[in-house]
């Protein structure tokens, strides 16, 4: 049996606090140490035994692919309020405007019953809240223009409605590398000729309207929202609906049940017409 002495238990006890003492010193002196103890930004997660020249440089994520930009359908008008029928198809456009919570729970909706949605975006909107258009499209949705502002854009002058147009598809190739596939006029059912032939020299081929109203922005309540829906759509119908509305997203559930059962799919307005 070995016996451990006072003086061996002073030793160890010695050993043991020089030990403690050079793993700070060490870890004072690691290149991956600030002087402040922080961990420096190219740090690894976890130290582990090998040489550094093992440690790779993680790869920058790769940039998103450009959105989808407009297109030109020869059989469709320059202003387009339905789609073809007998597909059994229907889009639901929605104003790009309003609390991101609000965007974020309509899309969510959609894309737990499999729809998707088209999204016609306000430029200052996106100023405010620029993830939501990359939000957008993951979601698989279409994206389009909403003008800058969302002022009354068939009453404005020729030089002002332009810059409304092309102020959002700026921020939209900035965002995404695309102006959008859709204009739609803003505060306004139909674009006045002027406001047709300025969308088309931004880029535009047509212009977006719709055939089914929701009047989801007067707050009439979901089942209001519902019935105006439901009421007017069709095969091939194209619904105005918005962002921002605690209304429209109690609705949407009641409306994508309800489109399922007619055997209905909501596309976005590029699969619907296309």
């Amino acid at each position: 049996m070995v016996r451990v002495t006072t003086s061996d238990r002073r030793s160890v006890l010695r050993a043991g606090a020089g030990l403690v003492a050079g793993g700070a010193f060490a870890a004072a002196c690691s290149p991956f140490t600030s002087p402040s103890g922080a961990v420096a930004p190219h740090a690894p997660a976890s130290a582990s035994p090998g040489p550094a020249s093992s440690t790779r440089t993680p790869k920058a994520p790769a940039r998103p692919l450009a959105a989808p930009a407009p297109r030109a359908f020869p059989r469709q008008p320059v202003q387009i309020s339905h789609g073809p029928s007998g597909r059994s198809r229907v889009a639901l456009t929605f104003h790009g405007q309003g609390e991101p919570s609000v965007a974020r729970a309509l899309l969510g909706e959609a894309e737990r019953h499999g729809a998707r949605v088209t999204v016609l975006a306000v430029g200052s909107w996106l100023d405010a809240h620029p993830y939501l258009a990359r939000r957008i499209l993951d979601g698989g949705h279409d994206l389009g223009n909403h003008t800058q502002r969302h002022l009354d854009i068939n009453a404005m002058p020729e030089a002002e409605a332009a810059a409304e147009i092309t102020g959002c598809a700026e921020r939209l190739r900035r965002l995404t590398g695309s102006i959008g596939t859709w204009f739609r006029p803003s505060r306004a059912t139909r674009a006045s000729p002027l406001v047709a032939t300025l969308a088309r020299r931004a880029g535009y081929p047509h212009v977006l309207s719709y055939d089914v109203d929701s009047l989801d922005f007067t707050s009439p309540g979901a089942a209001a929202v519902a019935r105006n829906v439901l009421g007017g759509i069709r095969d091939g119908s194209v619904v105005s609906l918005h962002f921002g509305y605690a209304d429209t997203v109690a609705a949407l559930p009641a409306v994508l049940d309800e489109l399922d059962r007619r055997g209905l799919s909501a596309v976005t307005t590029t699969e619907l017409i296309g």
